[in-house]
């Protein structure tokens, strides 16, 4: 779901089987995406993966870096990231949101070169858009806890409303 002059495009990595079988995404139900985007205050109710058209109402749009799906992300190559980078770059300078937020920081540094990124505001533009990188939502990140990603997500939307 993507349109003209958002406040922020998600970004994902690439499709899961059950995206790609449902055309939703972040279909799988252990995924933390629509969680955490409610309750870091993007959208004022739990939107279900069916729902996901709703987000341009809300000023947010999503997408991925790489379009093919896959059983895992690590199934990529490098050179499915650096072309996923390219055209997504292509994207956001032609819809120019506010900000992209790519959801993965191995992601945004196998698209980008960027081996120093951290999660967080990043110094990379696309025209106008910045670029915020966030902690990846899949049930498999450990690393971080529902409630510490919506912090996360948290921080982003009120760079955006600023």
């Amino acid at each position: 779901m993507v349109a003209d002059s958002l406040q922020v495009l998600f970004c994902g990595i690439n499709p899961g089987l059950m995206s790609a079988a449902t055309g939703h995404h972040f279909a799988r139900p252990g995924n933390r995406f629509w969680p955490v985007l409610h309750l870091s205050g993007f959208t004022p109710r739990l939107l279900r993966p069916a729902e996901q058209a709703e987000l341009p109402s809300y000023g947010l749009g999503i997408t991925n870096v790489v379009a093919r799906a896959s059983a895992r992300a690590d199934e990529l190559s490098a050179e499915e990231y650096v072309e996923g980078g390219r055209l997504l770059a292509e994207k956001v300078t032609r819809l120019n949101p506010r900000w992209l937020a790519v959801v993965g920081v191995t992601a945004y540094r196998a698209a980008f070169g960027d081996r120093a990124a951290r999660v967080g505001p990043q110094q990379r533009t696309f025209g106008d858009t910045r670029v915020w990188v966030l902690p990846n939502p899949s049930g498999l990140n450990a690393h971080w806890t529902t409630a510490t990603m919506a912090e996360e997500f948290a921080r982003l939307r009120v760079a955006a409303e600023a």
